[in-house]
């Protein structure tokens, strides 16, 4: 039996009783305003990066309850006909708006606004949380590993650390963040993404010797490429893939390193390869990075990272811990209403929210403006006056969605304002150590009236 396309069943339980407590009470169809956010930054961490906003836009325009989802429903009977009646026809039709697709974040930043019905919007919650907490974790890490690498590229080889679609989904993350590509071909094939690769050490292993091996690879796919010369010992495989490479007519593009201490591995090979007169022959190095083992190659002569492991899992940190909260909603009396928890530990802050960022004379961001308002305009409008520059975009209106975020060109963008965004930030925003956020929140209520 073929499987639905359809991302409607990518949802907690939980969801749809209250959709159907909600019918049966009168309150299903109250307009209301769903906010994502996170009330910390894992690890202590200077900033976080939205990353997944375009992935967000395609589920929400393929969540829809076709026969086999309703047909299911029916069968474990949680909800009433008459919310199988209405989920059958369900299309999104409300607005959404975030922070454009590669914006840093802070605590409490309002990074994604759904309004709409409680019915319509209460149930996109997991499937909006799963994408922006993944993606975002992943973004994150690998906007610090950039940093690190002080302009050294960085490839993603994490597919085979983790599900062969959130694979996928990393290499879109990381690309976003500044990696220049990945080893993914599905990543590549979906976002447009440049895809590298060459050889593993089992190659080399197949062949009767190493020297073989490298002949065999530069047979076809020429000097340029990059031979992994740690397969034995590396100073010989260094020695081989040079001479293989001239015996070809040419010199080896780069070698690779995948063990050991890489920080001297680095200094021996590149005076290695200087002796052998191969100036022109790059290093780059593998074996389990992270930040801050690529902070530590700095002074090494390395000339790129592959990042795998540490990447697809966060560094450490494999979800930015977003939550998705009700912040207001109609009353009885046909008003909206900030609504918020006062829990323990948990509290939230009512209200749509439009934020802005606040510059100092530099350039450099100096504030995040969150203000809770009673419509777009008008938070809009009050951050023009405060001198703030919008970081949020309005990506679905009245159920249309902007198609400049999905595919190849929304990873384009997305790319690019991260980069932007990154550069904005103070310079203690950059370190990779634990601390405060790097931009202070201001936190304004305007929603009962505009002061």
């Amino acid at each position: 039996m073929a499987i639905s396309q359809s991302t409607a069943l990518l949802t907690d339980m939980y969801e749809l009783t209250m959709l159907d407590a909600a019918f049966a009470s009168g309150t299903a169809l109250r307009p209301s305003v769903f906010e994502v956010f996170a009330r910390r930054l894992p690890g202590n961490r200077r900033y976080g990066v939205v990353a997944g906003t375009g992935r967000v836009m395609e589920a929400v325009r393929d969540f829809r309850f076709d026969d086999d989802e309703i047909a299911y429903l029916a069968s474990i009977n949680i909800v009433s006909q008459t919310t199988l009646d209405w989920l059958a026809d369900y299309r999104f039709s409300g607005s959404i708006y975030g922070y454009a697709e590669g914006e840093c974040y802070f605590p409490y930043s309002p990074i994604m606004t759904v309004t709409g019905t409680f019915a319509e919007t209460c149930i996109l919650e997991t499937v909006i949380l799963s994408i922006l907490n993944h993606d975002s974790a992943v973004a994150t890490a690998a906007s610090r590993m950039i940093t690190a690498a002080h302009g050294r590229p960085c490839l993603e080889f994490g597919a085979r650390r983790t599900h062969e679609e959130a694979a996928v989904h990393a290499a879109r993350a990381a690309v976003i963040a500044g990696f220049i590509g990945t080893s993914d071909l599905e990543a590549g094939r979906q976002y447009g993404l440049k895809v590298a690769g060459t050889s593993a050490h089992s190659f080399t292993l197949l062949h009767d010797s190493e020297e073989q091996a490298f002949e065999s690879q530069i047979a076809t796919m020429g000097t340029d490429t990059t031979l992994l010369v740690d397969t034995y010992e590396i100073h010989t495989g260094v020695e081989r893939a040079v001479a293989a490479a001239r015996a070809a007519g040419g010199e080896v593009g780069a070698i690779r390193i995948d063990s050991g201490d890489l920080i001297a591995q680095a200094f021996t090979t590149r005076k290695q390869l200087d002796d052998l007169g191969a100036t022109a022959t790059k290093i780059t190095v593998t074996s389990d990075l992270d930040e801050y083992s690529i902070a530590a190659l700095n002074a090494a002569p390395v000339d790129s990272y592959g990042v795998g492991t540490q990447l697809v899992t966060g560094s450490g940190h494999p979800t930015a811990e977003m939550v998705y909260k009700l912040v207001a909603r109609e009353g009885a009396d046909g008003q909206m209403h900030e609504v918020a928890k006062n829990s323990e530990n948990k509290q939230t802050v009512g209200g749509f929210k439009v934020a802005g960022r606040v510059r100092d004379s530099k350039g450099r961001a100096a504030q995040e403006l969150i203000v809770s308002a009673q419509t777009w305009e008008q938070g809009q409008a009050y951050l023009e006056r405060a001198g703030a520059r919008p970081v949020q975009v309005q990506l679905i209106s009245d159920g249309v969605i902007d198609q400049s975020t999905l595919g190849a060109d929304g990873v384009r963008a997305a790319a690019a304002r991260h980069e932007a965004s990154r550069a904005e930030l103070p310079y203690d925003g950059w370190r990779l150590s634990a601390g405060d956020p790097a931009v202070p929140v201001k936190m304004v209520d305007i929603f009962l009236g505009d002061d």
